[in-house]
């Protein structure tokens, strides 16, 4: 059995909904209080032991290589200043075996997927949404890996959203729970209406996918949205080898939504050594005065 050791995070998409901050700058540099919201992903990968990344870029997305580049002019600038904390800080991120390639047509998330072809070869390897932060004790990716090494197979996890959002995701068909945290899954839908969804167990941004996976990309037809959608190729290889789905019960933050991310943005800032004291003690006042501009409202 071949260890997981490759990543790939999508990030080409267009960042629409957050225009106009995304009209120049790539969504996955905008800050989650001082640190671009695709470092927590890389972060999340080096933690659950991938050792190599790939991350499928598109237009106006430089500015994601160049954060993950060293610039010897901050670093030497850092260094004569004594801002040794800072330096670490700059230095972290170009310790990272980083590779790129690029999108050049949004044709869906199973057309970037298999622009890493190449890159995996033929291993198992894990599909990492940086839409979706995550947060628990151990990192998803890592537990994604961990139900890897014991059964074998694709893993995805899911997570239970209200059934009136199911429309937003790619939702699984359960068969039977075979684990704490595991189902086999009888089919995956894309995007179901609330009525005809068959549960409310959402993919939420994490997969491990065995390679087999590429050869159902390259013959793929366009689904939900007009573009080749990984949901349902992951359905077809669910038809040849089991795919399994693992429940995640920790904390997502969805930072493609802009109240999600506003709300990420705050509870970070709430862990953050820096400004922690100061952003509760706000909130606290700014939570009074809300209180009384509603009472006087009543």
């Amino acid at each position: 059995m071949k260890k997981v050791r490759k990543a790939i995070i999508p990030a080409a998409g267009l960042g629409t909904r957050f225009l106009p901050a995304t009209k120049a700058m790539a969504k996955e540099m905008l800050p989650i209080v001082d640190k671009p919201t695709i470092q927590f992903i890389v972060e999340e990968a080096i933690a659950s032991g991938i050792e190599e990344i790939l991350v499928v870029t598109g237009k106006s997305k430089r500015s994601i290589e160049d954060h993950f580049d060293s610039n010897i002019e901050l670093e030497e600038n850092l260094k004569e200043k004594n801002k040794l904390e800072l330096l670490r800080l700059v230095e972290e991120t170009t310790k990272i075996k980083l590779h790129f390639i690029r999108q050049s047509y949004p044709k869906g998330l199973g057309d970037a997927v298999l622009h890493a072809k190449a890159f995996v070869g033929d291993e198992p390897f894990v599909v990492m949404l940086g839409d979706d932060l995550m947060e628990d004790e151990v990192p998803l990716t890592k537990q994604l890996i961990d139900e890897y090494n014991k059964n074998k197979a694709s893993n995805i996890a899911v997570m239970e959203v209200p059934k009136e959002e199911t429309s937003k995701y790619g939702i699984i068909n359960p068969e039977r729970q075979v684990g704490k945290k595991l189902y086999n899954v009888r089919n995956f839908v894309e995007k179901p209406k609330p009525e005809e969804a068959p549960s409310n167990l959402a993919i939420i941004g994490r997969y491990l996918l065995t390679p087999e996976i590429f050869n159902i990309l390259e013959t793929q037809k366009p689904g939900a949205g007009n573009e080749i959608q990984l949901t349902d190729a992951i359905d077809k290889l669910n038809t040849t080898q089991r795919v399994f789905a693992h429940v995640f019960t920790g904390k997502r933050y969805d930072v493609g939504d802009k109240f999600g991310f506003m709300q990420t943005s705050i509870q970070y800032g709430l862990t953050h050594p820096e400004i922690k004291d100061s952003l509760c003690q706000y909130i606290i006042d700014l939570g009074k005065e809300l209180e009384g501009k509603s009472n006087k409202s009543k």
